[in-house]
């Protein structure tokens, strides 16, 4: 079934206000259940999939399938839309109110498959095209004003306010804040994948500053590898629960509180954290070779 009429019926469901953070917990047997019908999630997710696909099909019909967006691009792009689906509509987002540790995998899943997921799809282009001619100037100019400058999408810079993201969320009382409000959970998510795709845009456009700034990017990777892997362990061995909000919640799911702790702890700093590693090792590849090529052409007989 298409992504967009998915969106569409769930649009259409009934609220279900048992599922709210801080209110209910889910108990295994209740996964089924635990969709999050979230309008302010559901039609920014159904629209987006529309442009993309309207544009690519587009492309595609003009200049031959796979012309102007490849294949894998658009395969990463409606791939990073179903993390989305999983993080944000069901079930990780209705069970991150019952386990810390479900929460932990719904901020890996935005952070670091979805962001570099829908980076990898170039959607700028395609959406832009989707559009009706004649909006396509105004469109434009408002993209303009909204993307980020140079400074902020430096390796460096988009990798501290990640990490500023990161820490400042996972902080005790704002992340209780967030499980216990709905509008402040919204906040949190939308730093999270802004912040996300900040860094991976980054990242994946290294090679504009030539070598060096995939020498930049690769350390700033690792840098990430580093911070994130201390919140890890932190949460890891920590010898108390530090987000009592969540109450003995776990237990429905075997677990204490202190082990679904632990147990998010891991998925922060060992999938995370090899993830970050795995892209550091591709820049420093990509550096190296880019040098190669550099030291390659200089030495060329003219």
């Amino acid at each position: 079934m298409p992504l967009h009429f998915l969106l569409t019926a769930l649009l259409l469901l009934p609220p279900l206000p048992a599922l709210a953070h801080g209110l209910t917990v889910i108990p295994p047997e209740g996964i089924w259940y635990a969709w999050s019908i979230d309008p302010l999630v559901l039609v920014p997710l159904a629209l987006t999939h529309w442009l993309y696909g309207r544009g690519v099909a587009r492309m595609w019909s003009r200049a031959g399938t796979g012309r102007g967006v490849p294949r894998w691009r658009a395969a990463c792009f409606l791939t990073g839309e179903l993390t989305l689906v999983l993080a944000l509509v069901w079930p990780f987002d209705a069970v991150g109110g019952t386990l810390f540790s479900a929460h932990m995998v719904q901020h890996m899943l935005l952070m670091v498959v979805a962001a570099p997921l829908l980076v990898l799809g170039t959607p700028l282009a395609p959406m832009m095209l989707a559009l009706p001619e004649g909006w396509r100037p105004a469109a434009a100019g408002m993209v303009r004003k909204l993307r980020p400058g140079r400074f902020l999408t430096r390796p460096s810079v988009a990798a501290v306010i990640q990490g500023v993201a990161l820490w400042a969320w996972h902080a005790p009382a704002p992340f209780q804040a967030a499980l216990l409000d709905d509008a402040i959970h919204t906040a949190e998510h939308v730093t999270f994948m802004a912040s996300a795709v900040l860094f991976w845009w980054s990242v994946l456009h290294a090679g504009r500053d030539g070598p060096g700034g995939y020498g930049a990017a690769a350390a700033w990777t690792l840098v990430t590898v580093i911070h994130g892997g201390m919140l890890g362990a932190l949460l890891t061995f920590a010898r108390t629960p530090l987000y009592p909000a969540y109450g003995d919640s776990a237990s429905l799911w075997g677990l204490t509180a202190l082990e679904d702790q632990q147990l998010a702890g891991l998925i922060m700093w060992v999938p995370t954290g090899i993830v970050h590693l795995g892209a550091g090792l591709w820049l420093i590849g990509a550096w190296l070779s880019a040098v190669e090529r550099r030291n390659a052409n200089v030495t060329e007989p003219t």
